[in-house]
């Protein structure tokens, strides 16, 4: 063989390598849309990306403050955002079609259950909902998903957020625990386990106590909106906090736009369940984000990303 022929085949061989390399090298951008900065999203959106990003070096996910839930609903739906973090009413309303046409979104993790409740200072005089009537309100940030569960939660049991209570809606979520601790709130609502607002409270000198339905609210609630489950905040889960809360709530999801490819989709779910453990040592609530009970919280299979849908068969739970 001629030289210059062996140089060309050379050159040839090394492009290839060159151009093998740089595919298994390429990254996927995905971008998340998360909250207002101070509440739970943020704090979860960034133990997500740590997360992914070490099971998955290829996959870059980068995540953007939105006003919250309803806001990130249609963004996904105009494919400006490819995932986001969806509270469970908002999710429900917008999967159900209620009081719009169902929205085209898919589920790619469930992430965890929010069992809402409000928190008041130690030294309050408040220990029931119905002590806050007519009281000032922090429900959080306009476009939060845990304003809507406080919708449902007390039109199950008669009241009404913005005639009941003197209702106040932040500008960012992290503004309502100073609110409640210098008195400008009677008490702050907000939901889940290790949700920053309420550790807030509850770390400060004053103190926290959480105010949830009782036994026979709870049962009105869930027999008004049955979408809505029993969910427990185990002892513990708050400084100061000596015994379980029983309350209402629901499932968030992470939701992904109608045109997520399934090769991205299933290279997430593989990546985020594959780092579990090292998702629920960052962040408490990450705890509840297994495959287990993605599959176990969608309200049907169908509504599971196909990508994701695959990995789930892969790893025997799905059909």
């Amino acid at each position: 063989m001629r030289r210059g022929a062996r140089m060309l085949l050379t050159m040839m061989g090394g492009l290839i390598l060159a151009a093998t390399a740089a595919a298994q090298t390429r990254t996927t951008e995905v971008v998340l849309g998360t909250a207002t900065p101070g509440g739970g999203f943020p704090l979860y959106g960034a133990g997500l990306v740590e997360t992914v990003h070490e099971a998955d070096p290829a996959l870059v996910v980068t995540p953007r403050n939105t006003k919250g839930s309803t806001e990130n609903v249609p963004l996904l739906e105009e494919g400006k955002l490819d995932i986001a973090l969806v509270q469970g009413e908002v999710a429900y309303e917008a999967l159900s079609g209620i009081g719009r046409p169902p929205a085209p979104l898919k589920i790619i993790a469930a992430m965890y259950s929010t069992p809402g409740m409000f928190v008041v200072r130690a030294d309050s005089p408040y220990r029931t909902i119905a002590d806050l009537r007519g009281k000032l309100v922090a429900f959080g940030a306009r476009g939060s998903g845990l304003v809507i569960l406080a919708r449902y939660v007390l039109d199950g049991i008669g009241l009404d957020q913005d005639k009941d209570f003197a209702a106040i809606y932040l500008d960012r979520a992290g503004d309502g625990p100073a609110m409640v601790l210098d008195g400008r709130a009677a008490a702050l609502w907000g939901g889940g386990i290790g949700w920053p607002g309420f550790a807030a409270v509850a770390n400060s000198p004053a103190g926290a106590r959480f105010i949830a339905p009782s036994a026979e609210e709870s049962a009105r609630i869930r027999a008004k909106h049955p979408f809505l489950k029993p969910l427990t905040v185990p002892a513990g889960s708050y400084s100061g906090q000596g015994a379980a809360i029983e309350s209402v709530g629901s499932w968030s999801f992470i939701l992904a736009r109608p045109t997520l490819d399934d090769d991205v989709a299933y290279a997430l779910a593989r990546a985020l369940h594959r780092g579990e453990g090292d998702f629920a040592k960052r962040l408490a609530q990450a705890r509840e984000t297994t495959a287990v009970n993605t599959v176990a919280a969608a309200p049907r299979l169908d509504l599971i990303h196909p990508g994701v849908l695959r990995y789930l068969r892969e790893i025997g739970l799905a059909p």
